[in-house]
């Protein structure tokens, strides 16, 4: 089974409707509602057990509220904007949640920051909101890697046999995650520059060009 674009049909065209209540749209909620629990663990408890085994499952929910979506025809234009939105502030307030605990560094969450700060400017100069952009390749595979990577560093905090393995495995999906993450924003930023022009002037092409 495929991991990126899991639960489509070939020859089946994906349309997001209008609808608001759907399961992958409460998964999505779900996820986001783990961050406050996960918050706790860390800060108030030191659980770092629960709290890996909370942030794995918060991973899987964004890998079956897609599935699910596109499977199920629940693809919705909610879901559309409210899924990258989701994925975007977990992963920044579990980054602030580390760094606050000594388990990451401040640049790892400056790394996180500065390309997402960059884009809603952009976003809020031409849109006012939220772009409408659909997900990238790159950007589903950079979310998939600093989800697997974070719950890693969280397990290397226990005394655990095999603790500095999964530090290094952390760490590489981290780095791999925080490459993708500054390649798949350089190309958000291209796409939001090329969108907020059109809207401009429409006789400019997306390379940039007049028609």
């Amino acid at each position: 089974m495929k991991f990126i674009g899991a639960g489509s049909r070939p020859g089946r065209a994906q349309i997001h409707n209008d609808r608001v209540v759907t399961i992958p749209n409460v998964l999505t909620v779900v996820r986001f509602l783990g961050v406050p629990l996960f918050i706790w663990l860390v800060l108030g408890r030191q659980e770092y057990g629960l709290a890996a085994l909370v942030l794995a499952i918060m991973g899987s929910t964004d890998w079956v509220d897609g599935y699910v979506a596109r499977r199920f025809d629940q693809m919705s234009n909610l879901g559309r904007v409210m899924d990258p939105i989701a994925d975007r502030l977990s992963l920044i307030a579990v980054a602030v949640t580390l760094v606050i605990a000594g388990v990451l560094e401040w640049w790892y969450l400056a790394a996180l920051l500065v390309p997402d700060a960059i884009l809603l400017t952009l976003s809020l100069h031409y849109f006012h909101g939220h772009p409408d952009l659909p997900v990238s390749r790159i950007g589903k595979i950079r979310t998939a890697l600093l989800l697997v990577g974070t719950p890693l560093l969280v397990l290397s905090k226990l005394q655990v046999p095999g603790a500095e393995a999964y530090f290094v495995a952390a760490w590489i999906f981290l780095g791999l995650g925080l490459v993708g993450h500054w390649i798949a924003g350089y190309n958000y930023f291209r796409a939001i520059i090329h969108k907020g022009r059109q809207l401009k002037d429409p006789t400019v092409d997306v390379d940039g060009g007049t028609r």
